[in-house]
């Protein structure tokens, strides 16, 4: 069985997978936080510097450092998302989904026909079938997410704490009244659909709170966060 096989498999399965979140687009520092143990590195095409320009480089350096390389697309559109496994990525993250038909639409463009209607020919197309996340990071898709689990070819969904904290008007503080049933609601739609749960933590703390309370696919580190946090502490520790 391939990486991504295997990968693709312990998704399905719900077992717990750590991974890091690539906003430099560098396949030095990806592949320092691919071998730092992580399961899988996103490449953030949304709000990271890296471009598709960047993908080959980016997707081979996780890959060949032992994780599994996820995009996490601009756009839930056809065109975004079919370069993204083309140029390297294993499966997706999409974001600005907030509707069970628009997350029906981005799953199809992950498959070929006649399931979907991804166009082949990407030059570093994976073996097997792509993997389709969808974001839930607004109170319409926290509405709509029973019947956006319910699509084929939605394999699990991804939380955006931040954005979902926005759209709902609160603090992004995973105890505060009204951010805290909105991700319990998320979690428990996700077990009685028996797909996985992801988000995003900034700290291992945090990601272990997560993983306590049902969530499998945990975001762990951030290239940029890591390196800020690391030169304030010993910059700090320099000036005492």
């Amino acid at each position: 069985m391939s990486p991504a096989s295997t990968f693709r498999a312990q998704l399905t399965a719900r077992e717990t997978l750590y991974g890091a979140w690539c906003t430099i687009p560098s396949p030095l520092s990806v592949r320092l936080l691919a071998t730092a143990g992580v399961d899988y590195v996103v490449v953030d095409l949304q709000h990271g510097g890296a471009t598709e320009h960047d993908l080959p480089g980016l997707t081979t350096a996780i890959r060949l450092a032992g994780a599994t390389p996820i995009g996490r697309v601009r756009h839930a559109h056809p065109a975004d998302i079919g370069r993204a496994l083309d140029l390297g990525c294993e499966g997706v993250i999409v974001p600005n989904v907030n509707s069970a038909a628009h997350a029906r639409e981005a799953a199809r463009a992950c498959r070929y026909p006649p399931a979907g209607y991804r166009s082949g020919g990407g030059a570093m197309t994976g073996v097997g079938e792509p993997f389709c996340i969808i974001m839930a990071e607004s109170a319409e898709a926290v509405a709509d997410l029973e019947a956006t689990l319910a699509e084929d070819g939605v394999d699990g969904i991804y939380v955006g704490p931040r954005d979902l904290s926005y759209s709902l008007g609160s603090p992004l503080d995973p105890d505060d009244p009204v951010l805290k049933p909105a991700l319990e609601r998320i979690r428990a739609a996700c077990a009685a659909a028996g797909k996985p749960v992801g988000i995003h933590a900034t700290d291992g703390a945090t990601a272990r709170r997560y993983r306590d309370e049902g969530c499998s696919l945990i975001t762990v580190a951030s290239d940029a966060l890591a390196i800020s946090r690391a030169a304030v502490t010993e910059l700090a520790a320099a000036r005492a």
